[in-house]
């Protein structure tokens, strides 16, 4: 009975959703404040039902109901409980509830927390989600409905993929969802403004905070993906440029200049145009990845569905919110009134700057992904964009920005002093450059580890030079600084820790020069070196898991003769899915990690083995989490609360931005 209840709230969720697409607009059009006044608590409703949907699914996942086509196609009674409960979206219906979940949870969201948003604004905000609810919706029940009953319940399910089966599936989809999907919100925000002609400092400061939530969780995500594909697939690598990988990046370049975008906006009431479509740019961006993804167009270990008619389905999707969004940006923009002026060499200019490299590496990746499916579809040829494609232009690009963040915190807004702000961030360019002559004297190896790193360590240092020049300009004691520390907004520190957190990630990056990787068949007893590090297989056992058999390779990891770790990478087997899986075996030592694989058994009875030294491997994911950190840190600054209401107030009094 809960599942049919589940089915019956998703078609109340789409009913609720249809009239907040048309009835608050109207409101807002016509200057109905009570059509305006429902859209809130609309949402609130469609929320509701959207969740206890998903609360239906959820059930019968954990009860192991086999009645339901979905349980049984991703499901096994044996699976551990948590896997049961991730597996809720370990698939393609089950993902897509999701992703609709996430879309009324930002659109509840925003109905709880826009008491000071206009009117209209919020109207129109929460119309434009309600569009996007209304259109997925429909392609749940008509495509992909995750309550579809048997007529013949089996005994038993078929299990979930052993890929998915790993903790990774309960952290990595949600945050991946809340940033992409999240970016649904910057969307409705833009399309909303560009209605009712509300184009001004407000919007930027009411999108703002919405777009820093959604590139924390999206910062999140990927970096927690990554990982995943690091320890599960047991090939020792943390980015493979697949195209799914490809379709989360790009609206993470995208959402990055559209954060930078809304602070020139809010500051300066400039760059109306290009944070506009920057908004609108990063939520196509995140559809054009769900069209991957669903359409079966591209073949990947992400990939769920394989069915035409979905991919036609959410084509049309696609075309309908972009070109839509596209034209209406197309008919509004020219009436925009020109904002403020600023010299090329200043902040603002340093941002514009910013977001021409950002949005160029966005469309490098864009022409790497889609080039190959697009000439296998026009000629039937096929050809790889791998690697190699990406690692060339991407350096290129991203070597500027690295350089160009320390300098363009430090100048001043309006109009900035170039060699001023190079002087600001002397240490930090004397700090990397020692530290490229130190490590090429050290450890040699390849020139890019050597530069790349200097550059990092430049960017770490750089990131606090602008908060030290506030905190301890004029020869201020530590006293002093203190008391300047308390009045310093929190957005200054979050940007410091943030920018600090991508050149943790590129240090990381660089050492992977430094690596060392062997490939070999070991009998028990047997020790290997590997980057300064004796590796020795104790034992290969078998041992029974919940819903699977595996062999454990028990090892033990030494350095100068000492014990500094054991791990015991596996290979597992799962009878019902008929499907093996490797498990790695990772220690970290300081930033480091000694990484294990294990294969198929010889006919001698040695195993074969991968095993690898990875030098501050560990920082790649320790800089995710510090941007995450920074992030959150800017959104608990109280001008997200304050400012927002004290702005709306002043712009209720004045008139719209855009003339008519």
């Amino acid at each position: 009975m809960i599942v049919e209840t589940g089915h019956y709230a998703l078609v109340l969720a789409l009913a609720l959703a249809l009239v907040n697409s048309v009835a608050p607009i109207c409101g807002s059009v016509s200057g109905d404040r009570r059509l305006m006044a429902i859209a809130p608590s609309v949402a609130l409703m469609g929320f509701a039902f959207t969740a206890y949907a998903f609360f239906a699914l959820t059930y019968a996942h954990v009860t192991s109901d086999f009645s339901l086509a979905n349980v049984v196609e991703n499901s096994h009674s044996a699976k551990p409980m948590i896997y049961k409960i991730s597996g809720v979206w370990g698939n393609h219906e089950g993902s897509m509830l999701l992703w609709v979940l996430v879309l009324s949870l930002f659109a509840a969201a925003v109905a709880l927390f826009s008491g000071s948003m206009p009117e209209d604004l919020r109207a129109n905000v929460l119309g434009v989600q309600s569009w996007i609810a209304a259109a997925f919706l429909l392609f749940i029940l008509l495509t992909s409905n995750p309550f579809a009953r048997l007529a013949e319940a089996p005994m038993e399910g078929a299990d979930l993929n052993p890929l998915l089966q790993d903790p990774g599936l309960a952290i990595h989809p949600p945050l991946l969802y809340l940033g992409y999907v999240g970016l649904s919100i910057t969307y409705s925000f833009a399309a909303a403004a560009l209605i009712s002609g509300r184009i001004d400092s407000v919007f930027a400061r009411f999108v703002r905070p919405w777009t820093l939530v959604a590139w924390i969780c999206l910062t999140l995500g990927i970096a927690m993906g990554s990982y995943w594909a690091y320890y599960t697939l047991g090939w020792g690598g943390f980015w493979f440029w697949d195209p799914v990988e490809n379709a989360s990046l790009m609206p993470w370049l995208a959402a990055t200049a559209l954060l930078h975008c809304t602070l020139v906006m809010e500051k300066r009431d400039a760059l109306k145009i290009w944070t506009i479509f920057l908004a609108i740019l990063a939520f196509s961006l995140s559809l054009l990845g769900t069209f991957l993804v669903r359409s079966g167009v591209l073949t990947s270990v992400h990939a769920f569905a394989s069915d035409p008619r979905r991919g036609i389905f959410i084509l049309a999707i696609l075309v309908v919110f972009i070109g839509g969004s596209l034209v209406l940006f197309a008919l509004r923009a020219g009436g925009l009134k020109q904002g403020g002026l600023f010299a090329p060499i200043s902040r603002e200019g340093a941002l514009v700057l910013n977001n021409l490299l950002l949005t160029t590496c966005c469309a490098t990746v864009f022409v790497g992904t889609l080039y190959p499916l697009a000439l296998e579809a026009l000629t039937g040829e096929k050809i790889s964009v791998g690697a190699p494609f990406f690692n060339l232009t991407f350096g290129p690009l991203f070597v500027p920005l690295f350089l160009l963040m320390p300098i363009g915190q430090c100048l001043a807004w309006k109009r900035g002093d170039l060699a001023g702000a190079a002087q600001r961030v002397f240490v930090a360019i004397a700090a990397g450059l020692a530290a490229m002559l130190a490590l090429a004297a050290w450890r040699g190896g390849p020139v890019a580890s050597v530069v790349l790193s200097g550059i990092a360590v430049y960017v770490i240092i750089g990131s606090f030079a602008d908060v030290w020049r506030r905190l301890f300009g004029g020869g201020a004691s530590f006293a002093a600084a203190g008391q300047r520390a308390l009045g310093l907004p929190r957005q200054a520190f979050g940007a410091a820790f943030a920018h600090a957190g991508i050149g943790v990630t590129l240090l990381g990056l660089a050492a992977t020069g430094w690596g060392a990787e062997k490939i070999i068949a070991m009998k028990p007893g047997e020790t290997v070196s590997v980057g300064g590090y004796d590796v020795t297989l104790d034992r290969v056992t078998p041992r029974a898991g919940p819903n699977y058999s595996e062999m454990v390779a028990a090892t033990t990891i030494r350095s100068g003769g000492n014990v500094v770790a054991r791990i015991e990478p596996a290979t597992r087997f799962y009878p019902a899915r008929r499907m093996s899986r490797s498990e790695a075996g990772i220690s970290t030592i300081g930033f480091g990690q000694v990484y294990m694989s294990i294969g198929e058994m010889t006919g001698n009875g040695a195993v074969n083995t991968r095993i690898f030294w990875k030098p501050l491997v560990a920082l790649i994911w320790i800089g995710a989490l510090l941007m995450a950190f920074g992030g959150g840190l800017s959104l608990s600054d109280r001008s997200f609360r304050i400012g927002v209401a004290r702005r709306a107030g002043k712009a209720r009094a004045g008139s719209p931005q855009l003339a008519e």
